[in-house]
């Protein structure tokens, strides 16, 4: 914004660049494409006589050139005066001389004019724009210490050589509005803007700063300077931020047909009457997408509006840029009635879903959406979680230990119905061992010594059989573990830089291979071997068996008769006792086994149980920890408390499902103090009086119930997961801090403590109808404004609204213009608040047109 001509070095600085003519102007040129310069000014104290040769060299080279001088006030400071591009060197040559400024030989001889009225000549009168050329240097503003110029309302820049942080300590003061000898009411644009005296100056970072635009005109620039805060930044506060975005919108058929909008990184705001389809167009990108509604109203409305507008031949199509994908770009293609597709730059069709995977952290709500989420609390926890760091969230972990103590409560089931047979079984021996020592009274034991020997050998056999299976089986475990050296074949390794090496790791697994190979041919040769023997063996054993059968058939016929029973039949009775009692022993040994199964079991649940309580733990002090980072954040707005295992709902809910408990019944979870799964089981499992003894206000009904519970039942009881609950209270107080509870809010409130939380980090987009909904005005300007035009740097917002201050207030980067006809949607404008065609169509759809936001300002008294 100040650069000078050829001779200027010379002139003022006593130095010679060595350039004239056009080696200045191509050298020039040069400097502001490698600097990427769009836009300059023409600042030669005094004169204005190059400016036509510098800007018809620049204009066709696309760089936009403001014409103007530097002038000196009574005050002895120097100011830099810019007019519209399309002003004449005979205009400039007609302010110098109402500045009584054209002596050719004087060209530094100080107006007659204050910088008072300078100012306001030159920029009321004459629509020009004036800043305070090197404030804090000689000549300056500040240097010249005339703290009544820089509190003039007309004052609307002032140039500085670097940052405000870089200041001395007086002047940085000053800058950042903390003297209160220089107190301002409104900001003032500080800028770098040094003189430019010979091209190569201009790649200094202190010549140059960065204004936004829509597109480079006067109008727009002095736009920029009525919301600097927003529009201006040094070249020190220009950070890269990576986030993801969308960068295009292409409707094809359906209401919108032939749409195309392009959006912006930051703030993107679609206003219209109603009816126009600012929701159709978030709905459409809801839809291409996928993204979940996180409401069931809000599903049925959005998925009606989507059917509505794009049914038929309807298809979405989106550029965007993904942040979780190392900033790549993608195509986002949908027709309606189809799932999406994916396309990378190559416009390969992708694996990577276009919510999940490109935009794994966007929202999108529709209208009213907040309120059923402020309903949830759930979803409130969730909203939290995403600003734990990634290693913090358990959910998977969660997932793997409920897996495991659900198989260990099928396993633990399975093994205690195993015990439970064995015991009962082995619970009849003392009866039979009872029975067969009467049997021994009688004295027949002595004459029948071999039957509990043959009963024995009887049971012998099958146990061989048992013992040739399990090696059979290990064999085949054995066949399937043998190693399998592909993954190390020539081809795979081939351009690897250790082939040989890996090579060699081949040779070793396929000697390993041929070698298990050969055992395992020798191994199943010899359970061959062992089944022929233990056939041969069986038939043997089994005839011998036979014949030590009829021997004893002999001699039951030789017993006496007992109790009106042949001696045959009290044989045979004994002989059945003897093989119950030879069936039922060996189970001793099973039940012991059994026995410590279950104990282990029982053991790994109550560890599993630990390490869920331990994981739980940890969760909420996460969840704690960002709760408190927030809050330090959210100080004098919003307060977050965590309420460890405060959502019941879960255990509510399973409850409610056995017989005889309803929501009344179950009311008790609600009020319990200090209740936990773990408490709640164990009083379960010492009966009526561990539940009493809780003093949770249970009715005799409910503890009958659940002392009758299974023990299957009690293991899921176990894993139901108490949730942390989520607190939040709003500040209501405009001055000071008052806070109160979510549950406590009107709709409103709910909606705004919501909104607090949506605005901070995200790396994706933030997607919104309406946001505005049960908000007041007022609130919306404070607070929730003032935090987009912070937030919207590092994250882009996408909105449909009426309400003028998110679009005017947060200064909207695209302001987008819909209109309708009976049967399509439009976009009528496009572009931010400095295209005057976007300025009139704003004040007309959201103040209610120019007379009305005129009348309401007479009354207000503004």
């Amino acid at each position: 914004m100040q650069v000078n001509p050829e001779g200027y070095s010379r002139a003022y600085r006593g130095q010679d660049h060595g350039l004239g003519g056009e080696a200045y102007l191509e050298a020039l040129l040069k400097a502001c494409q490698e600097a990427g310069i769009e836009v300059v000014g023409i600042a030669d104290h005094g004169s204005v006589s190059d400016v036509d040769r510098i800007r018809h060299f620049l204009s066709p080279h696309g760089i936009l050139v403001f014409p103007g001088f530097e002038v000196t006030t009574t005050e002895k400071i120097h100011w830099v005066c810019l007019f519209d591009e399309s002003t004449t060197t005979q205009q400039l040559n007609h302010y110098l001389w109402k500045f009584e400024l054209t002596d050719s030989e004087d060209k530094v001889k100080p107006s007659q004019l204050g910088g008072e009225e300078l100012l306001r000549i030159v920029q009321d009168e004459w629509g020009g724009f004036c800043y305070a050329a090197h404030a804090t240097q000689a000549n300056g503003l500040l240097k010249q210490k005339a703290n009544h110029l820089w509190k003039s309302t007309h004052l609307r820049a002032a140039q500085i050589p670097g940052s405000v942080d870089d200041l001395p300590v007086e002047y940085k003061q000053i800058a950042k509005n903390q003297n209160p000898d220089y107190r301002r009411e409104t900001q003032l644009a500080i800028i770098n803007a040094s003189d430019v005296s010979q091209p190569e100056d201009l790649l200094a970072p202190s010549a140059s700063c960065y204004i936004k635009m829509t597109r480079p005109t006067f109008a727009s620039f002095l736009t920029a300077f009525k919301d600097p805060e927003s529009r201006m930044r040094l070249h020190h506060q220009m950070a890269e931020h990576h986030y993801g975005r969308i960068k295009r919108l292409q409707i094809t058929g359906g209401y919108f047909e032939n749409v195309t909008i392009d959006f912006s990184d930051h703030l993107n705001a679609a206003i219209g009457g109603r009816g126009t389809g600012k929701s159709t167009l978030l709905e459409c990108l809801r839809y291409a997408l996928d993204v979940d509604y996180k409401g069931t109203e809000a599903k049925r409305l959005g998925e009606q509006i989507v059917k509505a507008n794009l049914g038929g031949a309807g298809r979405v199509e989106l550029e965007v840029i993904s942040a979780a994908n190392q900033g790549q770009s993608y195509r986002v293609v949908r027709r309606y009635g189809e799932p999406p597709r994916v396309l990378d730059a190559a416009g390969n069709v992708s694996n990577l879903h276009p919510g999940r995977d490109l935009f794994p952290g966007i929202e999108i709500y529709g209208q009213n959406e907040i309120y059923e989420l402020a309903r949830d609390p759930s979803a409130l926890t969730r909203i939290l979680e995403r600003f734990l760091p990634d290693e913090a969230k358990q959910a998977s972990q969660l997932a793997h230990i409920r897996k495991r103590l659900t198989d260990n409560a099928a396993t633990l089931e399975r093994a205690h119905t195993s015990q439970d047979d064995l015991e009962q079984v082995i619970e009849r021996l003392p009866k039979l061992t009872e029975q067969a020592a009467q049997f021994k009274a009688l004295g027949i034991d002595e004459k029948l010594k071999q039957v509990p020997l043959l009963e024995r050998e009887r049971q012998l056999k099958p146990r061989m059989d048992e013992e040739v299976q399990r090696v059979e089986e290990a064999a085949q475990v054995l066949a399937d573990s043998l190693p399998d050296p592909v993954f190390l074949s020539d081809k795979a390794l081939d351009g690897l830089p250790h082939a040989g090496l890996l090579g060699g790791g081949r040779e070793i697994l396929e000697a390993l291979k041929t070698a298990a190979s050969k055992s395992l041919g020798e191994l199943r040769t010899a359970v061959s071997t062992a089944r022929t023997g233990l056939s041969t063996l069986g038939q043997e054993l089994a005839a011998a068996l036979d014949t030590a059968e009829q021997a004893l058939e002999a001699e039951f016929a030789k017993l006496p008769d007992v109790s009106g029973r042949s001696g045959k039949e009290v044989g045979r009775a004994y002989q059945a006792l003897l093989r119950e009692i030879e069936q039922i022993q060996p189970k001793q040994t099973n039940l012991d086994v059994a026995r410590k199964l279950t104990e282990t079991l029982d053991q790994d649940r109550r560890n599993l149980l630990g390490e869920l309580s331990d994981l739980r733990a940890r969760r909420t002090q996460e969840l704690q920890a960002a709760a408190k980072r927030l809050n330090k954040r959210l100080r004098g707005k919003l307060r977050i408390n965590v309420v460890p295992g405060g959502n019941r709902a879960a255990l509510k809910a399973w409850l409610c499902e056995l017989p005889g408990i309803n929501e009344k019944r179950a009311g008790w979870i609600d009020e319990a103090e200090a209740l936990s799964i773990p408490t709640l089981v164990e009083a379960i499992r010492k009966g009526d009086e561990g539940l009493r003894g809780l003093g949770w206000g249970m009715t005799s009904g409910t503890i009958e119930k659940l002392t009758r519970l299974t023990e299957k039942q009690l293991m899921d009881l176990e894993m139901i997961d108490l949730e942390d609950q989520i607190d939040l209270q709003l500040n209501i107080s405009h001055e000071g801090e008052r806070y109160k509870s979510l549950h406590d809010l009107s709709t409103g409130q709910q909606c705004t403590t919501i909104l607090h939380l949506l605005l901070l980090d995200n790396q994706d987009p933030l997607i919104m109808d309406q946001p505005e909904d049960n908000l007041d005005n007022a609130f919306i300007a404070e607070r929730i404004v003032r935090e987009l035009r912070e937030a919207k740097t590092s994250r882009q917002f996408i909105f449909a609204t009426h309400n003028a201050n998110i679009p005017v207030f947060g200064d909207a980067e695209w302001i987008g213009v819909f209109t309708a006809t009976e049967e399509h949607g439009c976009l009528e404008a496009q572009g931010s608040i400095d295209v005057p065609e976007i300025r009139d169509q704003a004040a007309r759809i959201l103040e209610g047109g120019k007379p009305a936001f005129i009348q309401r300002q007479a009354k207000y008294g503004y």
